[in-house]
């Protein structure tokens, strides 16, 4: 009997890859810049896989980037699962895009789950707006296309489906 569906494994490695590339030291200078990683990589997901990853995932993923930043559990699960979403619900519009229009749909997608953890953390403990917030979201955008068809190509090695 298998414990696991096939391809689950390998969902569970780019979650892992990009969890741990959340939380890697980096320069101060640099750290404003990095993309956001987890967002990117169940973004991924559900589009390519929408019957599998969802909402239900994305709130997981949000309840562990919450745990491995130390902040208030469910910020940024609420952020996530808002964001999965609407990728969700429109995942054959996206997939359908070139990868530019794609690059796009993905910062404004990022740039609502940034606002709804700002919005959330000055609910919770007064946060101060800096514009740095959202650089992630253009070095998000720009990651988008070299992580798509990285994804892509994964996704066909391995037979995820």
């Amino acid at each position: 009997m298998k414990l696991l569906k096939p391809g689950i494994v390998t969902l569970l490695v780019t979650y892992v890859i990009a969890l741990t590339l959340m939380v890697m030291p980096m320069p101060a200078t640099f750290d404003v810049f990095r993309p956001d990683w987890v967002t990117l990589v169940m973004l991924y997901w559900v589009i390519a896989l929408p019957h599998r990853v969802s909402i239900g995932t994305a709130l997981i993923l949000g309840v562990l980037s919450d745990v491995l930043l130390g902040s208030i559990v469910g910020v940024h699960a609420l952020g996530m699962v808002v964001v999965a979403y609407l990728a969700a619900r429109n995942f054959q519009r996206i997939r359908n895009f070139a990868l530019i229009q794609q690059a796009v749909v993905i910062a404004v997608l990022i740039l609502l789950k940034r606002f709804i953890i700002f919005e959330a953390n000055v609910f919770l403990h007064d946060a101060e707006f800096t514009l740095s917030y959202f650089w992630p979201v253009l070095t998000s955008a720009v990651f988008w296309l070299w992580v798509f068809p990285l994804l892509r190509k994964v996704r066909r090695q391995f037979g995820v489906s």
